[in-house]
């Protein structure tokens, strides 16, 4: 195949139906439905070590190294995040596609994220911020045609200077075609890939010199892509011949209805991406209801859910389909305070920019100067999403409690006495009393940084706008920032703009404009790039608003996401000062 070429999911397979669509990328394959049966391989030689006790990765698609580094140091660290996990560091084919990263013709560190200096300065800036290091592996697999690489390697399809030749590759030279024979996924093609015999020693033995790299510069945990194309016994042997056999990795392997390959193959040597749990989420958040999702995860047929990685969406299937994306509004962000509240897997938050062309590659060629600016979405750091990181950490360890629905799309439940969350994909607001497990006192409501009491029954009474959550935990007992004089509310924001552009706070109040951005109060840039403004209301009252941008002319722009909310305490200010604009 012509290395130019694009090779995406989107453009290499045709849609049918739900349990045999296929969408082929450059790194990985993925099947949508269910197998129902297991072909064992021989017994896996190493274990997987747990993930500790912080076990939300947040997945830096396609950041560069220098820019991870100091996402661990201002945000992943301080949030409670255990891991951050980095794009491909082999070196790729060059182009900007984002799927070139899943091409590599060398086990360089030399692609356009950085070099073998960056990368180690990323490890070691993420392991002072007290988060570990997953790196995302390509060993099934090498690239699809001719050219010199992104670290200035010649090599063709079949031939990698001081790495692989010919000899080295499965014999089957054709694409995979037929997902219901082993020997075809496993020693075929994917997508016209340069498929490696990774039952040979030489081939293991050279991947596993890779992967020994990676740990000596401190990499602590591995994704293992399109692990489903390589047999679980070669994966086995494989791990066995690294420094440290026990290390924790999570394997890409898909599930697929009626397909020769399980998932379930792929348990022994450590956790499996349980595809269907996002699937399941965007089949609740949309079209279906939260009521059911009462015993989601193992009762819905999944892997077992202490050796799954979860996650809402992943780069692939954002742009399939098969998820939720960041286009689904208020549904993506609660599906993702649902994930990171409910005891099942090791949840992945997918981090990663704006996109229109599927095929596109990151902006700014992996650069992030600031969150929201240049296309960047950083989903790991909207305040709905980081702040449930904490409540997971809090709540570890404990089971489901006081679970409540209405039978549609309003769902309710604790983690025994440490956290308890409310969760709102409905229409209209919902005002009830809530029953806890937790301890009487006072507690803040994370999502929205108001301040919540509970009664002696564990009990506490809160209104959920729609289209939002409300979530408390036993390490966020206090908000933090409450002004003490005045009534109402005082604003920051962290927004980006050009000349002539404006920032505004708009709401359901009178103060803030009663949703007309017309009259919604323009905040100071003083402290430019956060906008900075004041309003009164009165003591006790809930409010929902968002941020606008404006420029000379009077054209508005919306941030994203859902409303936000608050309620101004009986005496003194709520303070929303953390607040960034979600583009």
């Amino acid at each position: 195949m012509d290395r130019t070429t694009p090779v995406s999911r989107t453009a290499r397979v045709s849609r049918t139906t739900p349990a045999s669509r296929r969408l082929l990328s450059a790194g990985c394959a993925l099947v949508a439905g269910a197998a129902t049966f297991l072909v064992g391989p021989a017994a896996p030689v190493a274990q997987a070590s747990p993930p500790g006790e912080k076990d939300v990765t947040a997945v830096l698609f396609e950041w560069r190294f220098s820019s991870v580094a100091k996402a661990c140091t201002d945000r992943l660290g301080p949030a409670g995040y255990g891991f951050v996990q980095v794009s491909p560091p082999q070196e790729r084919i060059q182009g900007d596609q984002w799927w070139t990263a899943y091409q590599p013709v060398s086990y360089r560190i030399a692609s356009r994220l950085g070099d073998r200096a960056a990368f180690k300065g990323m490890v070691d800036a993420c392991h002072a911020a007290g988060v570990k290091v997953v790196a995302d592996s390509v060993i099934n697999h090498m690239a699809a045609g001719d050219g010199t690489g992104t670290g200035g390697t010649a090599y063709t399809k079949y031939g990698y200077p001081g790495l692989y030749s010919g000899a080295d590759m499965d014999d089957c030279r054709s694409q995979i075609s037929n997902y219901q024979d082993r020997a075809n996924v496993q020693n075929c093609e994917l997508v016209g890939l340069a498929d490696l015999d990774t039952g040979e020693e030489y081939v293991r033995t050279k991947i596993a010199g890779y992967l020994n790299d990676l740990l000596s510069l401190g990499v602590d945990a591995f994704r293992v892509d399109a692990a489903k194309h390589m047999p679980a016994a070669d994966l086995a042997a494989i791990k066995g011949k690294l420094t440290n056999p026990g290390v924790h990795w999570k394997q890409e392997a898909i599930y697929g209805g009626g397909e020769a390959v399980s998932p379930s193959e792929y348990l022994g040597t450590g956790d499996v991406q349980e595809f269907r749990y996002g699937r399941g989420l965007k089949s609740a958040f949309q079209g279906g209801s939260l009521a059911s999702l009462k015993n989601f995860g193992e009762g819905w047929g999944f892997m077992e859910s202490g050796k799954s990685a979860v996650f809402v969406d992943n780069h692939d299937t954002e742009r399939g389909g098969d998820t939720l994306n960041y286009k689904a509004g208020s549904a993506y962000t609660l599906a993702h305070v649902f994930m990171l509240a409910w005891p099942y897997g090791s949840p992945d938050v997918h981090s990663g920019y704006e996109w229109t062309n599927k095929d596109a590659g990151p902006p700014k060629g992996g650069q992030v100067d600031a969150c929201y600016a240049d296309g960047w979405k950083c989903q790991h750091d909207w305040r709905e999403v980081a702040s449930m990181v904490g409540f997971r950490n809090s709540a570890r360890g404990q089971s489901v409690a006081h679970w409540w629905d209405d039978g549609g799309n309003r769902i309710a439940f604790g983690r025994g006495d440490r956290a308890y969350v409310a969760i709102n994909h409905d229409g209209a607001a919902l005002t009830r009393t809530f029953q806890t497990g937790l301890p009487a006192g006072d507690y803040c409501d994370v999502q929205s940084g108001r301040a919540v009491t509970v009664n002696g029954s564990g009990q506490f009474t809160a209104t959920v706008a729609a289209g939002t959550a409300v979530a408390l935990h036993s390490g966020a007992r206090t908000c933090k920032g409450t002004e003490t004089t005045g009534s109402g509310a005082s604003f920051g924001v962290t927004a980006t703009t050009v000349p002539g552009q404006n920032i505004h706070v708009v709401g359901d109040q009178g103060a803030l404009g009663n949703w007309n951005p017309a009259a919604a109060p323009k905040l100071d840039p003083a402290a430019y790039p956060v906008w900075k403004g004041e309003v009164t209301l009165p003591a006790g009252t809930t409010f929902a608003y968002k941020y606008v941008r404006k420029d000379a002319a009077g054209n508005v722009t919306w941030e994203s996401g859902p409303n936000r909310t608050a309620t101004v305490p009986a005496t003194g200010r709520v303070t929303l000062t953390g607040d960034t604009f979600r583009p």
